[in-house]
Protein backbone atom coordinates (compact mmCIF):
# COMPACT_ATOMS: atom_id res chain seq x y z
CA UNK A 1 0.00 0.00 0.00
CA UNK A 2 1.74 2.85 -1.06
CA UNK A 3 0.63 5.23 1.16
CA UNK A 4 1.36 3.12 4.37
CA UNK A 5 3.57 5.28 7.23
CA UNK A 6 6.74 2.81 7.97
CA UNK A 7 9.61 3.03 10.11
CA UNK A 8 12.64 3.44 7.97
CA UNK A 9 15.05 4.57 10.43
CA UNK A 10 15.80 4.69 14.29
CA UNK A 11 18.36 6.66 15.86
CA UNK A 12 20.14 7.15 19.37
CA UNK A 13 22.60 9.51 20.31
CA UNK A 14 23.80 8.42 23.91
CA UNK A 15 26.14 10.99 24.33
CA UNK A 16 24.15 14.36 24.01
CA UNK A 17 25.53 16.45 20.94
CA UNK A 18 27.90 13.47 19.83
CA UNK A 19 27.33 11.43 16.44
CA UNK A 20 24.05 9.26 16.43
CA UNK A 21 23.89 5.84 16.00
CA UNK A 22 21.27 3.96 13.37
CA UNK A 23 19.63 0.92 14.89
CA UNK A 24 17.04 -1.65 13.53
CA UNK A 25 15.24 -1.98 16.89
CA UNK A 26 14.91 0.38 19.56
CA UNK A 27 13.68 -0.11 23.28
CA UNK A 28 10.78 2.12 24.39
CA UNK A 29 11.64 3.68 27.90
CA UNK A 30 9.72 6.63 29.27
CA UNK A 31 12.48 8.98 29.51
CA UNK A 32 13.58 8.62 25.68
CA UNK A 33 15.21 5.34 23.89
CA UNK A 34 17.27 3.14 25.94
CA UNK A 35 21.24 4.67 25.85
CA UNK A 36 19.68 8.18 24.04
CA UNK A 37 21.29 11.14 25.68
CA UNK A 38 22.04 8.91 28.78
CA UNK A 39 25.70 10.51 28.80
CA UNK A 40 26.60 14.46 28.26
CA UNK A 41 29.85 16.49 28.10
CA UNK A 42 29.84 19.22 30.54
CA UNK A 43 32.37 22.93 30.91
CA UNK A 44 33.63 23.54 34.59
CA UNK A 45 30.35 25.83 35.33
CA UNK A 46 28.18 22.21 35.00
CA UNK A 47 26.40 23.50 31.80
CA UNK A 48 26.01 20.73 28.61
CA UNK A 49 28.23 21.22 25.63
CA UNK A 50 26.84 21.17 22.03
CA UNK A 51 27.61 20.97 18.55
CA UNK A 52 25.72 25.18 18.49
CA UNK A 53 29.32 26.61 20.00
CA UNK A 54 31.41 23.41 19.17
CA UNK A 55 30.43 22.12 16.11
CA UNK A 56 33.76 19.79 16.22
CA UNK A 57 31.97 17.41 18.33
CA UNK A 58 30.02 16.29 15.52
CA UNK A 59 33.37 14.43 14.32
CA UNK A 60 32.92 12.14 17.38
CA UNK A 61 31.41 9.08 16.31
CA UNK A 62 29.80 6.42 18.92
CA UNK A 63 29.72 3.00 18.65
CA UNK A 64 27.16 0.91 21.76
CA UNK A 65 28.76 -2.48 22.20
CA UNK A 66 27.98 -5.26 24.85
CA UNK A 67 28.51 -3.60 27.75
CA UNK A 68 30.26 -0.25 27.14
CA UNK A 69 30.27 2.66 24.71
CA UNK A 70 32.73 3.20 21.93
CA UNK A 71 34.27 6.40 20.97
CA UNK A 72 36.70 7.74 18.31
CA UNK A 73 37.54 10.85 16.30
CA UNK A 74 36.31 9.95 12.31
CA UNK A 75 40.10 10.78 11.40
CA UNK A 76 41.66 8.60 13.78
CA UNK A 77 38.95 5.86 14.34
CA UNK A 78 42.42 3.68 16.18
CA UNK A 79 42.71 6.04 19.34
CA UNK A 80 39.18 5.03 21.11
CA UNK A 81 37.84 4.89 24.60
CA UNK A 82 35.37 2.64 25.91
CA UNK A 83 32.88 3.70 28.11
CA UNK A 84 31.58 0.99 30.15
CA UNK A 85 27.57 1.10 30.93
CA UNK A 86 28.10 0.62 34.56
CA UNK A 87 31.19 2.77 35.41
CA UNK A 88 30.08 5.68 37.97
CA UNK A 89 31.72 7.40 40.22
CA UNK A 90 30.36 8.70 43.41
CA UNK A 91 30.71 11.94 42.83
CA UNK A 92 27.91 13.79 41.78
CA UNK A 93 27.08 17.32 40.66
CA UNK A 94 24.71 19.33 39.73
CA UNK A 95 24.39 19.86 35.58
CA UNK A 96 22.28 21.85 33.67
CA UNK A 97 20.56 21.51 30.24
CA UNK A 98 18.96 24.66 29.05
CA UNK A 99 16.43 26.18 32.01
CA UNK A 100 17.19 22.61 34.07
CA UNK A 101 19.27 22.02 36.90
CA UNK A 102 19.85 18.27 37.56
CA UNK A 103 21.71 15.84 39.48
CA UNK A 104 24.74 14.04 36.83
CA UNK A 105 27.36 11.24 38.30
CA UNK A 106 30.98 11.83 36.87
CA UNK A 107 32.19 9.13 35.25
CA UNK A 108 35.81 9.28 35.67
CA UNK A 109 38.43 11.74 35.34
CA UNK A 110 40.58 9.48 32.08
CA UNK A 111 37.58 10.18 30.51
CA UNK A 112 38.02 13.94 30.54
CA UNK A 113 41.41 13.98 29.51
CA UNK A 114 40.53 12.45 26.33
CA UNK A 115 37.68 14.33 25.61
CA UNK A 116 39.36 17.39 26.30
CA UNK A 117 42.27 16.55 24.33
CA UNK A 118 40.30 15.62 21.47
CA UNK A 119 38.34 18.74 21.18
CA UNK A 120 40.89 21.17 22.15
CA UNK A 121 38.37 22.32 24.84
CA UNK A 122 37.74 21.62 28.67
CA UNK A 123 34.91 18.71 29.39
CA UNK A 124 34.05 16.25 31.60
CA UNK A 125 32.08 13.42 30.54
CA UNK A 126 28.81 12.72 33.19
CA UNK A 127 25.86 10.61 32.97
CA UNK A 128 22.60 10.76 33.94
CA UNK A 129 21.79 7.89 37.22
CA UNK A 130 18.67 6.22 37.77
CA UNK A 131 17.29 8.43 40.25
CA UNK A 132 17.51 11.80 38.41
CA UNK A 133 14.18 12.48 37.63
CA UNK A 134 14.50 15.59 34.91
CA UNK A 135 10.74 16.54 34.18
CA UNK A 136 9.23 17.02 31.10
CA UNK A 137 7.87 20.73 30.29
CA UNK A 138 4.24 20.85 32.24
CA UNK A 139 3.10 22.37 29.03
CA UNK A 140 3.66 18.92 26.97
CA UNK A 141 3.23 16.16 29.24
CA UNK A 142 0.84 13.80 29.00
CA UNK A 143 1.73 11.50 32.37
CA UNK A 144 4.56 13.58 33.96
CA UNK A 145 6.93 12.00 32.39
CA UNK A 146 10.53 12.88 32.62
CA UNK A 147 13.13 12.76 30.10
CA UNK A 148 17.14 12.57 29.91
CA UNK A 149 19.57 14.94 28.91
CA UNK A 150 17.75 15.89 25.34
CA UNK A 151 16.56 19.27 25.01
CA UNK A 152 14.02 18.93 26.57
CA UNK A 153 11.58 16.44 24.61
CA UNK A 154 12.12 12.43 24.64
CA UNK A 155 11.04 11.44 20.96
CA UNK A 156 11.72 13.67 17.81
CA UNK A 157 9.58 12.05 14.84
CA UNK A 158 10.45 13.42 11.24
CA UNK A 159 9.08 12.17 7.65
CA UNK A 160 11.16 11.62 4.99
CA UNK A 161 9.30 13.27 2.66
CA UNK A 162 9.43 16.64 4.97
CA UNK A 163 12.78 16.07 4.66
CA UNK A 164 12.70 15.49 0.75
CA UNK A 165 10.35 18.75 0.53
CA UNK A 166 13.02 21.05 2.33
CA UNK A 167 15.43 19.60 0.11
CA UNK A 168 13.40 20.34 -3.00
CA UNK A 169 14.34 24.07 -1.94
CA UNK A 170 18.00 24.02 -1.33
CA UNK A 171 20.95 24.27 -3.96
CA UNK A 172 22.47 21.74 -2.28
CA UNK A 173 20.44 19.01 -0.25
CA UNK A 174 20.85 17.81 3.45
CA UNK A 175 21.03 14.31 5.22
CA UNK A 176 18.41 13.57 7.87
CA UNK A 177 21.39 13.46 10.59
CA UNK A 178 21.04 17.39 10.73
CA UNK A 179 18.03 16.94 12.44
CA UNK A 180 18.64 14.15 15.12
CA UNK A 181 15.78 12.54 14.86
CA UNK A 182 14.92 9.69 16.94
CA UNK A 183 12.27 8.51 14.58
CA UNK A 184 12.31 8.63 10.79
CA UNK A 185 9.10 7.18 9.05
CA UNK A 186 8.34 7.07 4.98
CA UNK A 187 5.45 7.35 3.50
CA UNK A 188 2.64 10.19 3.72
CA UNK A 189 2.45 13.68 2.67
CA UNK A 190 5.41 15.99 3.63
CA UNK A 191 4.95 17.29 7.43
CA UNK A 192 1.82 14.58 7.39
CA UNK A 193 3.19 14.67 11.46
CA UNK A 194 2.17 18.17 12.18
CA UNK A 195 -1.09 16.87 12.32
CA UNK A 196 -0.92 14.19 14.36
CA UNK A 197 -1.78 14.01 18.03
CA UNK A 198 -1.50 9.95 19.07
CA UNK A 199 0.01 7.20 17.15
CA UNK A 200 0.93 3.78 17.33
CA UNK A 201 3.98 2.09 16.15
CA UNK A 202 4.00 -1.93 16.93
CA UNK A 203 2.83 -1.90 20.18
CA UNK A 204 3.90 0.87 21.53
CA UNK A 205 1.44 4.24 21.86
CA UNK A 206 3.11 7.54 21.74
CA UNK A 207 1.27 11.09 22.08
CA UNK A 208 2.73 13.75 19.49
CA UNK A 209 2.08 16.99 22.23
CA UNK A 210 4.36 20.12 19.70
CA UNK A 211 6.27 20.90 16.83
CA UNK A 212 10.19 20.46 17.30
CA UNK A 213 11.65 24.39 17.17
CA UNK A 214 14.99 23.97 15.36
CA UNK A 215 18.57 26.10 15.94
CA UNK A 216 21.66 26.74 13.94
CA UNK A 217 22.94 23.37 14.99
CA UNK A 218 20.96 22.31 11.99
CA UNK A 219 23.63 24.42 10.34
CA UNK A 220 26.23 21.84 11.13
CA UNK A 221 27.88 19.63 8.29
CA UNK A 222 27.76 16.18 10.37
CA UNK A 223 30.82 14.84 8.67
CA UNK A 224 32.77 17.42 8.54
CA UNK A 225 32.10 19.61 11.72
CA UNK A 226 31.60 22.96 9.20
CA UNK A 227 28.93 25.48 9.76
CA UNK A 228 26.86 27.17 7.29
CA UNK A 229 23.78 29.40 6.08
CA UNK A 230 21.70 26.22 5.43
CA UNK A 231 19.08 24.53 5.72
CA UNK A 232 17.84 27.02 8.52
CA UNK A 233 17.66 30.14 6.23
CA UNK A 234 15.37 28.38 3.75
CA UNK A 235 13.38 26.83 6.36
CA UNK A 236 12.49 30.29 7.86
CA UNK A 237 11.22 31.28 4.68
CA UNK A 238 8.40 28.31 4.87
CA UNK A 239 8.40 26.73 8.57
CA UNK A 240 8.32 29.47 10.58
CA UNK A 241 6.12 29.78 13.45
CA UNK A 242 6.14 33.06 15.45
CA UNK A 243 9.38 33.78 15.93
CA UNK A 244 10.48 29.36 15.95
CA UNK A 245 11.47 27.55 12.98
CA UNK A 246 9.49 24.39 12.90
CA UNK A 247 10.74 20.81 11.32
CA UNK A 248 9.93 17.69 12.81
CA UNK A 249 7.34 16.85 15.99
CA UNK A 250 8.20 15.93 20.04
CA UNK A 251 6.86 13.33 21.56
CA UNK A 252 5.85 11.31 24.69
CA UNK A 253 6.08 7.15 24.94
CA UNK A 254 2.36 6.24 26.20
CA UNK A 255 3.67 2.97 27.09
CA UNK A 256 6.92 0.91 26.79
CA UNK A 257 8.47 -1.97 24.81
CA UNK A 258 10.22 -2.46 20.95
CA UNK A 259 9.82 -1.01 17.87
CA UNK A 260 11.55 -1.75 14.62
CA UNK A 261 12.35 -0.48 11.35
CA UNK A 262 9.72 -1.95 9.42
CA UNK A 263 6.98 -1.42 11.82
CA UNK A 264 4.07 0.28 10.37
CA UNK A 265 2.69 3.67 12.27
CA UNK A 266 -1.56 3.66 13.23
CA UNK A 267 -2.69 7.00 13.87
CA UNK A 268 -5.18 6.41 16.32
Amino acid sequence: MSDSLIIQDLYVYPIKSLAGIRLHEAKVEGRGFEFDRRWMLIDENGQFLSQRTFPQMALLKVEIGRDALKVFHQASPEDFIEIPFEEDSQEILSVTVWDDDMDATLVNSRFDTWFSQVLGLSARLVKMPHATNRKVDPRYAINEESVSFADGMPYLLIGQNSLENLNSRLDYPVLMDRFRPNIVFSGGEAFAEDSWKKIKIGKVDFQVVKPCARCVMITVEQNTGKKGAEPLKTLAGYRKVGNKIMFGQNMVALSTGVIKVGDEIKLV
